[in-house]
């Protein structure tokens, strides 16, 4: 089976239409009120845990490192499953929360540093 390097962007590619109504919701539900940027990601990370989704948990992990989550919080949004999801859960998902945890921190460092 080929595995594509981002999978959204297969989906995009396959159902274009269907995509961008998607993005549509999503742009929809970032904007409800009700719970801080940081909040909502940190979320998500416990949503894509449970759901066994380690890409998903890296993504939302690196958003949520760029809306101000430290490495405890998200941790403690992976670990929080333990009890619901189980251990194998939790630890196909932590290395992927830790990795989006360290791009957000690199896109970080590129965004501040100035340019030549």
């Amino acid at each position: 089976m080929m595995q594509t390097k981002n999978s959204f962007d297969l989906f995009r590619r396959e159902c274009p239409e269907l995509a961008e109504r998607f993005e549509n919701l999503v742009e929809v539900q970032k904007s409800l009120c009700g719970l801080d940027l940081k909040t909502k990601q940190l979320i998500n990370v416990a949503i894509q845990t449970a759901t066994r989704n380690p890409e998903g948990v890296r993504i939302h992990a690196t958003m949520a490192q760029k809306a101000g989550a430290n490495k405890e919080e998200i941790v403690g949004a992976v670990v929080m499953n333990l009890h619901l999801a189980g251990l194998v859960t939790v630890l196909e998902c932590l290395p992927a929360a830790l990795a989006g945890l360290e791009e957000g921190k690199k896109t970080k460092r590129r965004s501040n540093t100035p340019s030549s």
